[in-house]
C-alpha cells in the first residue's frame, strides 16, 4: 500500500459532459491533493451554477464548504434523505458556485 501528497495538488478544470448536462454550461474544478493505490482520493471539487445527470459507483464523503446544491432523482420527485446502503441516480443541481472536500473509495 502506498499514500503519497501531490504537491500542490493536481488540479483539472472540465466543462461538464454534454451529454449529462440538463441545464446551463456548469464547469467542475477538481484539486487532488491525496491518492492510495489508485483506489482512495482525497481533495476539493468546485462547479459552477448548472445541472446535470449523476451515477455514483463510488463511495463518497463529502463535507459541503461553500454554496448550495440539490440532488434530484431521475423520477423528477422531490429532493429525498439516503442512508446506509442507499445509493443516487439522478441530476446534481447547483444553485450557488459551490465546493466541497471529498474522500472517495472504489471497490
Amino acid at each position: 500500500m502506498s499514500l503519497r501528497a501531490l504537491t500542490g495538488g493536481a488540479v483539472e478544470t472540465n466543462p461538464i459532459a454534454a451529454d449529462r448536462v440538463v441545464e446551463g454550461a456548469p464547469v467542475e474544478t477538481t484539486k487532488l491533493e491525496y491518492e492510495r493505490d489508485g483506489k482512495i482520493f482525497v481533495g476539493e471539487w468546485s462547479a459552477t451554477i448548472g445541472a446535470w445527470r449523476v451515477r455514483y459507483d463510488e463511495w463518497e464523503f463529502c463535507h459541503m464548504l461553500e454554496g448550495v446544491c440539490e440532488l434530484v432523482p431521475d423520477d423528477g420527485g422531490d429532493a429525498k434523505r439516503f442512508g446506509a446502503g442507499d445509493s443516487f441516480v439522478g441530476v446534481w443541481r447547483v444553485i450557488a458556485p459551490m465546493k466541497k472536500r471529498f474522500v472517495i473509495r472504489f471497490d
